[in-house]
């Protein structure tokens, strides 16, 4: 029988970690990501940075259909009559839907049937689907079965901590939540009131990075913030400016400093072109989602 011993508040929560309930092994965990998703993308990328990519295996969703408004039936996985290039058939089951993962890891389960997630295949079992969660998971819980050279990168490290926590929360909620509180804003009043917040986390990062000098977020230590905040980026000038009306100034011509960085991250650290796919990123947005052009903006 599956046990469901990680599933609280509507999802799951387990951890992989030497001698616990999901020790770390080679092949026995895969991940099911979305090439769209900027929350699955930074999952993705420190798959990449831990030297996980030939630890876990990958199955790849398709940018389109999304489903209803109610998330059903939610993401598919391509087929020999649907290819989609660049996505994958479900490399465990053959599901034709994402859901079909859920309802095996909980079969009465009533939630959104998101990206990332985490599969325990000896255990038969769902392990994970908080990004963050599982973010913070990779930095750490391979390492007793990694080489010394993936082993030493830490991007959670103890001293930088408190910051990274307060930095991040506004960051997802300003800026990575915040495109889509104002691409998904039923109204011109809640548009109004999300879209100044979006550009404030900007003009404050934009800050930040100057102030540190680069040519990360910390400086010269690159930490999770980076894999949080590129995935949003990357995005930006992309999709988010014309599709979500997020175009009160852009990544290129508004913020200097963000756009070296990004440049830097995309062209020199390996990893991060290696995991940034425009197909899928601008075809989940244009063909799922039509442009918020009812709304008044200030932007060009």
């Amino acid at each position: 029988m599956t046990s469901i011993s990680t599933f609280k508040d509507g999802a799951w929560h387990g951890k992989i970690e030497a001698g616990g309930q999901f020790p770390p092994e080679k092949g026995r965990y895969h991940l099911y990501i979305g090439l769209f998703c900027p929350f699955a993308h930074r999952v993705n990328l420190i798959r990449h940075l831990k030297g996980l990519t030939e630890i876990i295996d990958l199955s790849i969703v398709k940018p389109y259909p999304k489903g209803d408004d109610k998330g059903w039936p939610g993401w598919k996985f391509p087929t020999d009559d649907d290819p989609y290039e660049g996505s994958t058939p479900d490399q465990l089951f053959g599901s034709k839907y994402l859901h079909e993962v859920y309802f095996k890891g909980k079969k009465d389960y009533e939630g959104r049937y998101s990206v990332p997630v985490i599969w325990d295949k000896k255990t038969n079992q769902l392990v994970n689907n908080e990004s963050l969660e599982i973010l913070r998971n990779f930095n750490t819980g391979f390492d007793s079965i990694l080489p010394d050279e993936y082993k030493k990168i830490d991007l959670y490290p103890e001293h930088l901590r408190a910051q990274i926590d307060e930095i991040g929360k506004c960051m997802q909620d300003d800026l990575n939540l915040g495109v889509y509180k104002a691409g998904f804003a039923p109204n011109q009043e809640v548009y109004d009131k999300n879209v100044p917040a979006v550009f404030k986390a900007l003009n404050q990062l934009e800050k930040f990075l100057s102030k540190n000098g680069g040519p990360y977020v910390f400086g010269s230590e690159m930490t999770e913030l980076d894999l949080r905040l590129y995935p949003t980026i990357i995005r930006f000038d992309t999709v988010y400016v014309q599709h979500f009306k997020c175009n009160l100034g852009t990544i290129r011509h508004n913020y200097p400093i963000l756009n070296e960085w990004l440049k830097n991250l995309y062209w020199n650290v390996p990893g991060f072109k290696e995991t940034t796919d425009f197909r899928h990123i601008k075809e989940n947005v244009s063909i799922n989602l039509p442009p918020q052009s009812q709304f008044k903006t200030g932007g060009r």
